[in-house]
């Protein structure tokens, strides 16, 4: 299988772009694939405890219900740091299974997958 590093940089202000790096790191679990959820921009704000249950994409699964699903398979969430203090957000606000990370980490990341998705 291939492993994945999944980017999102919409938050809030984009409910439907927002929603679908979940679908993406979700599909991509199922298929057996290794995945990492990388959240930067406005996406940080999804990582944040109780954003999610109030972001719903047209047509598209509750991101509560994709967030639930991910962190149940055990997808690694990796906030922006970076992005994360512009926010004012810590690692003590983030949601179960969602940890605060550098770009040096993400960049590794990159390097180390086959195939980068990004929305």
């Amino acid at each position: 299988m291939a492993s994945f590093i999944i980017s999102g940089s919409r938050g809030t202000d984009d409910p439907t772009m927002a929603t679908l790096p979940f679908m993406a790191a979700k599909t991509a679990k199922e298929q057996g694939h290794d995945v990492v959820l990388w959240l930067w921009n406005e996406a940080v704000t999804l990582g944040r405890k109780g954003t999610a249950d109030h972001v719903s994409g047209v047509n598209l699964t509750p991101l509560k219900d994709l967030l639930a699903a991910v962190q149940a398979a055990g997808v690694p969430i990796w906030v922006c740091g970076a992005c994360a203090v512009a926010r004012q957000i810590g690692g003590s606000d983030l949601v179960a299974g969602a940890a605060i990370k550098g770009m040096p980490e993400y960049i590794k990341a990159v390097a180390e997958r086959d195939r980068n998705v990004a929305f």
